[in-house]
């Protein structure tokens, strides 16, 4: 191998690409001979020339807080994740069975709550679940599909089995950095690329449009559609702008849009225009200030009423972000049996309730062998992980979970897989989790990988880019 792995070491981590004997896994075998031809003056040039490209393209994330919304490069890595096709077909339909599982729970919840009144999901978990919205109840999206867009985030333990960490079927971001980096790769390792049958992901906006598309009414024969964005101060505003365009759709935000006489319409150079529908990036609260927040300055107001009488298609679906509720995703197994009467394909992390009262004494006593996670916090905050937290950290967070067993659950620390990674001048583990995407229109459809996300720090489990995480490419091979 490349000098760069002379003194790598597993550490009792399974690796994504190297076996027990530090052999190339079959998948990998191409790869690791390319970088055995290259010396390291050649491989970090490489490595050089992908991040000026993905500078020079602008792919940026802003970060919240002290910095006081501060842009930043996202990190990446040029050593690819690669995941074999049996490992891929695994995945591909244990997601497949879990997002047509949780629309059949959602559409569920805000009609008939079949779900709660037969006792497999306790009614005050649901009511108390901070994104259920009591204004979604009795309304039918088009075709009966809620969750549109969807990025659930895998892990790989030490067994060698994905799990499946949690769902995020509010406004799932972070695809495009997936398509731009694999243009940077194409570009860094061309011949292996093409030799290793690496699935393409470049389609995946044209299957996002024929998504939306979908949703929109049956006499609408070319319906136009509209990305809505908070704004260029979003987080995730790079991502809007970049779907937008690579789908041949306008990107608005909630002042370019206007509801007159329970239409959508936005405001054109030649006059208003009906909008049919919405790729919404902004979250419940903010969409409507006549029904969510009405201090919201980010929303259309009548928007709800417009979709609530089928007059406009929102992807997704308000009220999605309940079955996020890190409680819900406990319950995800037996709503899989509920509604579809099978065992799950990809199992969850196994997951303790601290509304539970045992559950939470058991979590309590073992705050230095478990991650805690609020239900509804995301990109690594509101979390302890605490082997890796002092005792006054794990302190303080005993008297939240006290104060609100509601709001937290606790999971055992896995032992994230790893992949190689560049480092000053050699390879190092890094652990990894996955986010593929899943699209649901007509069909489903999941992208042939998604996001990598890689934990830069030496050690660390935490791979959310606000918290010092970057990304690789994911290379699904074809049989």
């Amino acid at each position: 191998m490349v000098d760069g792995f002379n003194n790598y070491e597993l550490e009792g981590f399974f690796d994504e690409m190297l076996d027990d004997s530090l052999n190339a896994r079959p998948s990998a075998v191409a790869l690791l001979d390319k970088l055995d031809e290259l010396n390291w003056d050649e491989l970090k040039r490489r490595q050089s020339s992908a991040e000026k490209a993905l500078l020079q393209a602008g792919i940026t994330f802003n970060v919240y807080g002290a910095d006081g919304g501060t842009e930043r490069i996202f990190p990446f890595d040029i050593i690819p994740r690669i995941i074999s096709a049996s490992d891929w077909e695994q995945i591909e339909s244990g997601l497949k069975q879990r997002v047509h599982a949780l629309n059949l729970f959602i559409d569920d919840i805000y009609h008939e709550q079949r779900i709660v009144k037969e006792k497999v999901i306790p009614e005050d978990i649901l009511r108390s679940a901070g994104s259920f919205r009591e204004q979604c109840v009795g309304i039918n999206p088009p075709k009966g599909i809620w969750c549109h867009i969807t990025g659930t985030d895998l892990v790989r333990d030490s067994d060698g089995r994905f799990y499946v960490l949690e769902d995020n079927l509010r406004c799932p971001s972070g695809v495009s950095y997936v398509l731009e980096n694999r243009q940077v790769m194409k570009r860094t390792f061309p011949q292996v690329f093409e030799s290793s049958g690496v699935r393409p992901v470049s389609d995946y906006s044209s299957h996002l449009h024929q998504t939306l598309e979908y949703l929109a009414p049956e006499s609408v024969q070319s319906p136009t559609i509209g990305v809505l964005t908070p704004g260029i101060y979003n987080s995730a505003y790079f991502e809007h702008s970049f779907l937008a365009k690579q789908m041949g759709v306008d990107l608005v935000e909630g002042r370019d849009l206007v509801v007159d006489d329970g239409w959508v319409m936005m405001r054109t150079t030649s006059g208003f225009e009906r909008v049919d529908v919405l790729y919404r990036r902004i979250d419940d609260d903010f969409i409507d200030p006549n029904v969510f927040r009405r201090d919201s300055m980010l929303g259309v107001p009548g928007l709800m009423d417009a979709y609530r009488r089928g007059r406009v298609a929102l992807a997704n679906g308000p009220g999605t972000g309940v079955a996020d509720d890190k409680v819900i995703y406990a319950y995800v197994p037996k709503i899989i049996k509920f509604y579809l009467g099978e065992d799950p394909i990809l199992p969850n992390v196994p997951t303790y309730i601290c509304w539970d009262e045992k559950e939470r004494n058991y979590v309590l006593a073992n705050l230095d062998k478990l991650v805690v996670k609020a239900a509804n916090e995301s990109g690594g905050y509101g979390m302890l992980v605490g082997p890796h937290a002092s005792a006054a950290e794990r302190e303080e967070f005993a008297e939240k979970i006290k104060a609100q067993p509601r709001n937290y659950i606790a999971q055992p620390t896995l032992a994230l897989s790893r992949v190689p990674t560049i480092v000053d001048d050699h390879f190092e583990g890094r652990h990894v989790d996955l986010r593929p995407y899943i699209l649901y229109g007509e069909d489903i459809y999941v992208m042939p990988g998604g996001l990598t996300r890689v934990a830069l720090r030496k050690g660390s489990l935490v791979v959310n880019s606000s918290q010092g995480g970057g990304s690789k490419d994911t290379w699904v091979l074809s049989d």
